[in-house]
């Protein structure tokens, strides 16, 4: 982790103009195309599409510095090295739904096994708090009955700084198969022109996944 100061003067205009707002989140939603991507989990034995879709979505943040970003008390702006996905999984033990953090890794198939893994520990034993103190979480849920069209999250008062990334049911339209996702962060640290980075980034990923999974193939 380390510890951000904007050099810019019309940088820090922009985050302090976006601190003061009691809601300074923005996002947006569209549709990518996981043609490619379904394609490949669908011939591997191995690949699951929920763990391997959450690996690219956090390798993207990754990618991103600003979407690992956080702000702290007093307006203090940090980065760190690793954020963890936390994202909502179906339980066993009740009708709604469980939250579930794995540790994220470069290595896609260390990080899918961990996700596999933990996604069974929490459909068993569901938890509905996250830990105390940590803000190097990216949250995401997935809506697979719906492809929507927009999304509104839940938010804390005071807002945090955590990213929201959420998907939907996907659909075909002619030949190529399509999902709606949504991706929302707070507005002091992510400006229209890193979410625009951040779904051209995750479609490359999507369009060539064999080159990330190639361990699967």
């Amino acid at each position: 982790m380390r510890y951000i100061t904007f050099k810019d003067e019309h940088r820090q205009r922009h985050f302090d103009f976006f601190l003061a707002m009691d809601q300074p989140h923005s996002g947006l939603t569209a549709d990518v195309d996981i043609t490619n991507f379904a394609q490949l989990v669908r011939k591997s034995a191995d690949l699951r599409f929920s763990p391997a879709l959450i690996y690219l979505l956090s390798r993207v943040a990754h990618e991103i510095p600003v979407f690992c970003q956080r702000i702290r008390k007093g307006g203090q702006v940090v980065e760190h090295d690793r954020v963890d996905p936390s994202f909502s999984v179906p339980t066993k033990a009740s009708t709604v739904f469980s939250f579930c953090t794995v540790e994220y890794h470069a290595d896609p198939k260390i990080f899918h096994q961990a996700a596999i893994d933990k996604v069974a520990e929490m459909q068993e034993n569901p938890s509905f708090s996250d830990e105390p103190g940590r803000d190097d979480y990216l949250f995401m849920s997935a809506m697979p009955w719906v492809s929507f069209t927009s999304l509104t999250h839940a938010m804390p008062i005071p807002a945090d700084s955590v990213p929201r990334i959420s998907w939907g049911k996907y659909y075909d339209r002619e030949d190529r198969r399509l999902m709606p996702l949504a991706v929302q962060a707070h507005h002091g640290l992510v400006d229209g022109r890193d979410i625009g980075a951040y779904y051209q980034l995750i479609q490359r990923f999507l369009d060539h996944p064999e080159e990330i999974f190639a361990d699967f193939t």
